[in-house]
């Protein structure tokens, strides 16, 4: 069975995702055959992923962090590598997610009495990832401070004693206080949970790293745990695929460039990872429209992306008068993509008979396809490959929905997929929907896509640059860390 080490973090947003990535990565240039694994992760950013075992068309659904980790291990991502993902729908409710498929709605305080249940699919799941490994790296969830749910915790220190994988807490000196969170976590832990912490490491330091001598200084004095480095603010991160939507506070504006593209803000928003390639286009900028502010009137392109709660995203749609921008923007010539949710918000209308998405069964939709969606119990979940109606171009992605889109416009499909039509374009071409996420990922069409929208050049090697980052990210952390002291520690 393959060793284990895990990262927990003093709070949420400390940078996990991307050290946990890094390590990988930097564990297979060593040879190793490494994998990640992270218990249970809360994100409207899904990946598709394989079920081992499972033969039928489709897939599973898990985190799009653990996608990223598996890409950094040179591996396919299983649903083993995140047995148990919530996919937030309200403020105080999520759909749960366990190894790729749905296993049911629950309110916060109800999520936390099926712990107990869901921890025996957690060690099912952290079993068969060993299976096949060297070294597993494994990411908590939020922080191991938040004593007043430890006793049924799956996700940090309830998994960390079960399985008995050693911790490297990670502290993030961006946001200030980095002393008092890694010295108060120390503090408050209980003495069963605070043995298995072998160390710490400071995260997204800015300057002359000797300037914290003292702070390390007074962590040791504090905590008596090693340190095993401090990691500069990595630049090479910026072009990863992010996972939570906290990061769009820090998209919300961009460079000044040929080509601006609009993004709302949705409040559920899902898988806006989808722009990421657009974001990578050296004359793209694309803009994240943050709530209460209008879609900028000079944007050559809008792209609502997908959202867990159609009908409550199209709601707030309203309410942030982005119809009358949007219908503005139509009126200008200007080009619009609808993703998955965003493709059934242009429609007409979007029906919901039995309630799936909650107590609002039907909407009006934006208007801007002829087509209507009613939403189905059964969930599409799926990796593709199909090819581009306009362009006659391959395209590779994944589907994630639930509903069922007709309407006149479907007679002009963005896509063919598996031999089937796909989406819906307006007589003028300018409007498209597809359920189909990953849509911008194919470099030969985004190249043509974007030439439509006046520029040239368009199309660079997408995946390539994510390959570069990572490298970037793993040699950053063989500079600044000890790696070889982490790496010893598993166990």
């Amino acid at each position: 069975m393959a060793r284990a080490i895990m990262l927990q973090g003093t709070g949420s947003d400390v940078g996990k995702t991307v050290l946990v990535a890094g390590l990988c990565r930097a564990a297979k240039k060593r040879g190793l055959k490494v994998r990640p694994f992270k218990p249970q992760n809360m994100s409207n950013n899904a990946a598709v992923a394989d079920i081992p075992g499972d033969n039928r068309r489709g897939g599973g659904e898990i985190g799009r962090a653990q996608w990223l980790q598996a890409i950094a291990c040179g591996v396919a991502p299983s649903v083993h590598m995140n047995p148990v993902l919530l996919k937030p729908q309200t403020d105080v409710g999520a759909q749960i997610i366990v190894q790729g498929k749905v296993f049911g709605e629950a309110r916060a305080r109800d999520y936390q009495a099926l712990k107990g249940r869901l921890m025996d699919a957690v060690l099912d799941s952290w079993a068969k990832v060993r299976e096949d490994a060297d070294l597993v790296i494994v990411e908590g969830a939020g922080s191991p401070a938040e004593i007043n749910l430890r006793s049924r915790d799956i996700a940090n220190m309830g998994f960390a004693t079960r399985a008995n994988v050693p911790v490297v807490l990670v502290g993030d000196i961006d946001r200030g206080g980095v002393i008092a969170s890694v010295a108060g976590t120390h503090l408050i832990l209980p003495e069963e949970d605070r043995r298995m912490i072998v160390g710490y490491l400071i995260n997204k330091f800015r300057g002359d790293v000797s300037l914290f001598d003292d702070g390390l200084k007074a962590i040791e004095k504090f905590t008596g745990w090693r340190c095993f480095g401090v990691v500069p603010w990595l630049k090479a991160a910026a072009r990863l695929p992010s996972e939570d939507s906290v990061v769009l506070e820090r998209l919300a504006s961009g460079d000044a460039r040929a080509l601006k593209v609009a993004v709302p803000m949705l409040g559920r928003i899902a898988n806006f990872d989808d722009l990421d390639p657009l974001k990578a286009e050296p004359q793209v900028e694309v803009v994240f429209v943050p709530p209460g502010t209008p879609l900028p009137a000079d944007a050559g392109l809008v792209v609502i992306p997908g959202s867990k709660s159609t009908i409550g995203d199209l709601l707030k749609f309203r309410e942030n008068s982005w119809d009358r921008d949007l219908l503005a923007h139509r009126r200008r010539g200007g080009h619009i993509v609808g993703i998955c949710g965003g493709y059934q918000m242009l429609g007409h209308m979007v029906r919901d008979p039995d309630g799936i998405e909650g107590s609002v069964t039907e909407a009006e939709g934006l208007g801007l396809l002829d087509i209507e969606t009613v939403m189905e119990p059964e969930k599409t979940v799926r990796n593709v490959s199909a090819r581009s109606v306009p362009f006659d171009l391959p395209l590779e992605g994944y589907e994630i929905h639930l509903g069922r889109t007709t309407g006149p416009d479907t007679a002009r499909p963005s896509a063919i997929i598996n031999g089937v039509e796909d989406g819906a374009t307006s007589a003028d071409g300018k409007v498209i929907g597809t359920y189909m996420h990953g849509l911008f990922g194919a470099d030969g069409f985004r190249g043509k896509f974007l030439e439509i929208l006046g520029i040239k050049g368009g199309g660079i090697d997408y995946r390539a640059g994510v390959e570069r980052a990572l490298d970037e990210v793993a040699a950053e952390l063989e500079a600044h860390l000890d790696c070889d002291a982490i790496f010893a520690l598993a166990r």
